[in-house]
Parts: C-alpha cells; sequence; structure tokens
C-alpha cells in the first residue's frame, strides 16, 4: 500500500481548510486515498464547527495517519497556532502556510509520504511575508534542490479528463511574454511534458500539440515572427529528440472537441491561452500537476476564495480531483521503479 498523501493547510482565511474538511467527511462516498493535513489541530476544529460538519481531529504522526484516516482526520500539527478568520487574513497566515509546504516536500522526501497535495495559498500575503518566489511551482523546486542537491525544470499543467494545458510562461505580465519566450524554454518544458504523460501518466507515446504566440499562429510572419522565429524552431527540436509535437497552431482552433481528440497535452505560450479552455471545460476538477519534480505534487485548481470561505459553499471537487490523481501518480512511480528521492546529508 501507498503510504499516505501529505496534504498542506494552504491560506488558512480562504478555503482550504473547508474543502479538506468537506473531502474528508465525504472519504468512503469518494473513495479517498488517505491523506494527513499539515497545520493547527484546534483552528481546523473550529472551522469545522463553523462548517457544521461533524468531522473529529486526531493528531498523528505520518506513520500513524494512515490507521487514523478510518475515523478521524489525520492532522500533524507544526506547531503554529493560527487565529486568521475566514476572509481575513492575519499574522500567522504566511508562516502556516509555508510551513506546510516546507514539512509536506521534506515528508515526501524522507519517505513518510508517497505524494505533497497543496491547497490554494494567496501569494499577495506571502509576498508581503517576505516569501520570495512566484508561486508554488517554483518554491518546490527550489524546496527539492535544496533537500536533495538535484536541479529541476518545475513544469506547470492543468489536467482534466477532457483536456491537459501547459502554459510556458507562467505568471508573468503579458507584455513581457515575447521577451521571456525562447526555444530553449519551450523544447525544454515539452521534453519534461512528454517524460512525465510517459512515466507517471503511463502514455506511451506522448502527443504534444503547440500552440502558437501569436493569432493563426502568425500568419506566415503576417502577424508576427515569433512564431516562425521561436516556437517552430524548439518544435523541430522536440522533434528530432523523438518527440510526437506539431505546431505552432492557431490557438482559437485547438480545442473543440474534435480537435482535443489529437493530442495528450497543449502547450500555450502564455497564461490565459492554456487557463481559459481548462477552466470553461472543466472548471470544478481541473487539477494542478507540477511536472519535472523528484516527487509527486498535486493542486485544487482554483484560488482561496476568501469570500465564501467557511460558507459551506466551497466545492471540494477539485481538491478531491487532485488527491486521486496524486495517488495515482504515486502509484505509477512506485511500479516503475521510479528512483527514490534522497534528502541531502
Amino acid at each position: 500500500m501507498l503510504r499516505p498523501l501529505a496534504l498542506t493547510l494552504g491560506e488558512p482565511a480562504g478555503i482550504g481548510p473547508d474543502i479538506a474538511l468537506a473531502a474528508f467527511a465525504q472519504r468512503e462516498a469518494l473513495d479517498l486515498p488517505p491523506f494527513y493535513i499539515l497545520g493547527d489541530p484546534k483552528f481546523l476544529a473550529r472551522r469545522a464547527k463553523r462548517l457544521g460538519l461533524n468531522v473529529p481531529i486526531e493528531v498523528v504522526t505520518p506513520a500513524t495517519a494512515g490507521d487514523a484516516f478510518a475515523r478521524a482526520l489525520p492532522v500533524v500539527d507544526l506547531g503554529i497556532a493560527v487565529t486568521a478568520e475566514p476572509g481575513r487574513t492575519d499574522a500567522t497566515s504566511a508562516p502556516a502556510a509555508i510551513a506546510a509546504i516546507d514539512r509536506a516536500v521534506a515528508d515526501v522526501i524522507s519517505g513518510a509520504a508517497s505524494a505533497v497535495v497543496t491547497n490554494p495559498v494567496a501569494k499577495s500575503v506571502l509576498y508581503k511575508a517576505g516569501f520570495a518566489d512566484p508561486g508554488h511551482t517554483e518554491y518546490l523546486a527550489r524546496l527539492a534542490f535544496a533537500q536533495t542537491g538535484n536541479p529541476a525544470w518545475p513544469v506547470m499543467m492543468l489536467w482534466s479528463p477532457e483536456v491537459a494545458v501547459v502554459p510556458v510562461t507562467i505568471h508573468v505580465p503579458f507584455i513581457e511574454v515575447p521577451q521571456r519566450l525562447t526555444r530553449d524554454l519551450i523544447f525544454e518544458t515539452g521534453r519534461v511534458v512528454a517524460h512525465d504523460l510517459k512515466t507517471r501518466f503511463g502514455i506511451v507515446n506522448p502527443r504534444l500539440a503547440i500552440a502558437g504566440l501569436n493569432p493563426h499562429a502568425g500568419e506566415d510572419g503576417t502577424i508576427g515572427k515569433e512564431d516562425a522565429v521561436i516556437v517552430r524552431p524548439a518544435i523541430e527540436r522536440l522533434i528530432a529528440d523523438g518527440i510526437d509535437a506539431r505546431g505552432p497552431l492557431p490557438a482559437d482552433t485547438m480545442f473543440h472537441d474534435a480537435a482535443r481528440q489529437t493530442y495528450d497535452a497543449a502547450l500555450c505560450m502564455y497564461h490565459d491561452q492554456a487557463l481559459i479552455p481548462i477552466k470553461t471545460l472543466a472548471f470544478d476538477h481541473g487539477v494542478n500537476v507540477t511536472l519535472g519534480l523528484p516527487f509527486v505534487r498535486t493542486s485544487p485548481d482554483h484560488g482561496t476564495a476568501f469570500d465564501i470561505a467557511s460558507s459551506g459553499k466551497a466545492n471540494p471537487a477539485s481538491l478531491v480531483a487532485a488527491l486521486k490523481l496524486a495517488a495515482r501518480l504515486a502509484a505509477a512511480d512506485a511500479a516503475n521503479k521510479r528512483a527514490p528521492v534522497t534528502a541531502l546529508p
């Protein structure tokens, strides 16, 4: 049996605690894999009471979490008392969120957990507390390197049964996208995507559809030169590397039903080009997956939703999908006898 999943608290003033509690309350009906949450057990008990959920809390170690899961929500106490109220962050928000991520990564690297599942964080809150990375993806890669000494090329993929998309550039202002977009960035992103689709998702010959940057993929250079000068050479390099890749394709015709049957993942040149289609097709059950790490990490594909925290309106479907996908990918790692992650001495 796989070890339990390590679930982070996320931003405590948001809906992360709500969806974790709601998912646990339905664990048998949803056939959820065992997980434990990293956070303040007293805070989680208060939030469960606010939500009217009968969720017993049990303080555990990762080693005892699997046994506890049948009777109570297993919580690994990080020793940080959380005082944030629903919708109102406070001085405990950032330390609690960051400590949970740090411990989840440490647990999966030590072998205590099989994968990391992260609840949503509020990046603006983390930035004010001195958080230096653009987001979860980059921070996880830095933690992996710090603890193992092995550099990672992290890639954000949004996955659902309907479509899987990858933004090549992520959280950068749109005006900077053409400057950030390089042949190497597209190639390395495509290489990581193809590798993890094969080894973790079980797709023998992954097919990548790669969008152009400009309308109509540049229209032979009449609507911008980037697709001919940057995107196409990167695709040719992927093909030369043995990867089934095609493009640059006009993004406006890549996401209808018939088009989606022709590829396993779509690489898009900027954030909204990738996220608009998946959030249209799979708003409630899309999953954020970080590829290229030496361990599995998934997350719900939504934010903190401060406005509905503790209201009972938060839908746990995306977290449920993230937990199930994390267990599936961790099982694939085990079946493939993927080299274990080891921490530096």
